[in-house]
């Protein structure tokens, strides 16, 4: 991704406004994923949400440039096999919405030490603290009640977070691609791989999907349409006009709007530990993207399921 140099001032009116919506479009994607769940078996569900968006994009995608296939197909399995995948199931597990969208926000700092450590990028000790702050936040909201009646939930979407780190380090190296072709070419490339993990892992699968009602496929075409398309190209206007890290700590308003879409359509009750684990977790990371926004240095965006 190329961004244009910053526009003095920060965000202010209507961009405000955009990453306003691409957090309710975020935070509504845990939502409405986590009724379609009911129906749609997680890596089929992920293979029908990538199907739609590929459908939608295929004619914007352009080819990445040469030499960057390795890296575009390596991005497409990290990011949308084994992140989207596994997140979704890790959704499907779950009792509530809340821990999730908390969980799901410790692949900034893993992508911080990854970064570390296989690109040579340096961070301070405050940096290093709120890294340690994210991962003891992790620790604090394992032990919630909610969070141990599904205790494999946790585990599912911390292993998904890891790959999205991962992937989002190998993005970092990817050059010629822009936003679009990098979603369009996940999606084309990660649909027959989790149709493959779907008939593995999902017995029933097919009749699941002829049986789904418009609960199910709403929440497929909400995911594709609504939080990849929507959210995803606002993001890349905002980022065409202002910094990554000036954008990200925005972003977390999205796994907050989660949070409470949560407990007032899922019947969330959040108990001590997961608020002050949630608390944890987040505040490392919004210490993480200001320590970014101070130096110039871009950080990756919060991403949505």
């Amino acid at each position: 991704m190329v961004n244009t140099p910053a526009r003095g001032g920060g965000l202010r009116g209507r961009d405000l406004a955009l990453v306003a919506i691409v957090c309710i479009v975020w935070a509504g994607n845990f939502l409405t994923s986590a009724f379609a769940l009911r129906e749609i078996p997680p890596f089929l569900f992920t293979a029908v949400r990538l199907s739609i968006l590929a459908i939608a994009l295929f004619a914007f995608v352009k080819r990445p440039p040469k030499g960057q296939w390795p890296l575009m197909i390596a991005v497409a399995l990290f990011n949308g096999v084994l992140h989207f995948g596994l997140s979704f199931w890790a959704l499907h597990l779950a009792g509530d919405l809340s821990s999730p969208a908390i969980a799901m926000q410790s692949y900034v700092p893993m992508a911080a030490l990854l970064a570390w450590r296989f690109l040579g990028e340096r961070f301070g000790w405050r940096t290093g603290l709120a890294i340690a702050i994210s991962f003891a936040g992790v620790l604090v909201l394992g032990f919630d009640p909610i969070v141990l009646d599904a205790p494999m939930s946790l585990i599912l979407m911390l292993v998904s977070a890891l790959f999205l780190a991962i992937g989002t380090v190998l993005m970092r190296r990817l050059s010629g691609v822009d936003m679009i072709s990098q979603q369009g070419w996940t999606a084309i490339i990660s649909v027959l791989p989790l149709l493959a993990l779907s008939v593995v892992f999902e017995p029933g699968n097919w009749q699941a999907l002829r049986d789904a009602t418009w609960i199910g496929w709403g929440g497929a075409l909400y995911s594709a349409l609504f939080a990849s398309m929507l959210g995803h190209g606002l993001y890349y206007v905002l980022v065409q006009r202002h910094p990554v890290a000036q954008v990200t700590p925005w972003l977390l308003l999205a796994p907050v709007g989660a949070i409470v879409l949560g407990i007032v359509f899922w019947g969330d009750r959040p108990g001590p530990r997961l608020w002050i684990g949630g608390a944890m977790v987040l505040g490392g990371v919004l210490i993480i993207a200001m320590r970014a926004m101070q130096k110039s240095r871009p950080v990756v965006a919060v991403e949505e399921i």
